[in-house]
């Protein structure tokens, strides 16, 4: 047998199994379930708002319901495990159960979307809608959308943390489908997940430094030698010939006299 299509054959198994749970904890409040292969067997863990109801008295409903997947679905030793769900209303699956089983019992559409998108958004939710379409008020389809928050359509950001569940209503005049989508307190989108640099005035100091030294050293070298003190100017006196001509009158001053030395005692 080809490869593809053992994965084919394996994908139409669990698809299979997720049905068949689904169908048997639907008063449990079905919330997803997980296949992964094992050396020892299949593990399968199922998520339920209440996993007392799964498990049944002295875990007789589990048991019967682990027979019946390796008998109907030819599982290779199955184990079957229940977990609990931290938050009911932040997953798509319980929500899309809520609202269906809320318009089984006659309740207005509007009603059960406002009502589930508030729980929803009060639980911690970043964002979801709710799409519910069918006859809602008369005999021709009509789609009705509730949203709020923040959504994802498309990109890596939609496939990682959009998470979605479908669900389908049964009445009178017809089927309703139920979409749910969610985006949980702990997505992270492309724009917050740049951390914004810190400015350090010392960072950028040594930045400096080590891309131009040459300028860093001119620098210092120019506020060493306007720090020097400057050498003290020489000051020329006059002397000889100089100072005569200095004491010459110019024209029309007269000459002054001369002051007589003093004569030098003699000793008689």
């Amino acid at each position: 047998m080809a490869v593809e299509r053992i994965f084919v054959q394996e994908g139409i198994k669990r698809n299979a199994v997720k049905e068949f749970l689904r169908d048997e904890m639907g008063r449990a409040g079905f919330g997803g379930v997980e296949v992964r292969r094992t050396p020892i067997g299949t593990r399968i863990v199922a998520y339920a708002d209440r996993p007392g109801i799964v498990i049944g008295r002295k875990g007789r409903t589990i048991k019967r319901m682990t027979a019946r997947i390796e008998k109907t679905f030819n599982v290779e030793s199955p184990i079957l495990e229940v977990q609990d769900i931290e938050n009911p209303n932040l997953n798509p699956l319980i929500v899309a159960q809520r609202i269906t089983d809320g318009l089984e019992r006659g309740w207005h559409f509007r009603r059960v979307g406002h009502s589930a998108v508030r729980r929803i958004m009060e639980a911690g939710a970043r964002g979801c809608q709710i799409t519910i379409s069918g006859k809602l008020r008369g005999r021709r389809h009509r789609t009705a959308k509730f949203t709020a928050g923040t959504i994802k359509h498309c990109g890596e950001p939609a496939e990682r943390w959009m998470k979605e569940g479908f669900r389908v209503a049964k009445l009178k005049p017809g089927v309703i489908g139920v979409k749910v989508k969610i985006m949980g307190p702990e997505a992270v989108l492309p724009d917050e997940a740049q951390e914004k640099p810190e400015i350090v005035a010392e960072e950028i100091a040594t930045e400096k430094a080590e891309s131009a030294p040459e300028k860093v050293e001119t620098e210092t070298k120019k506020a060493e030698k306007e720090e020097k003190p400057k050498p003290k100017e020489k000051v020329e006196t006059a002397t000889g010939i100089e100072m005569e001509e200095l004491r010459k009158p110019g024209k029309g001053e007269k000459e002054k006299p001369r002051e007589q030395e003093p004569e030098e005692a003699t000793d008689v």
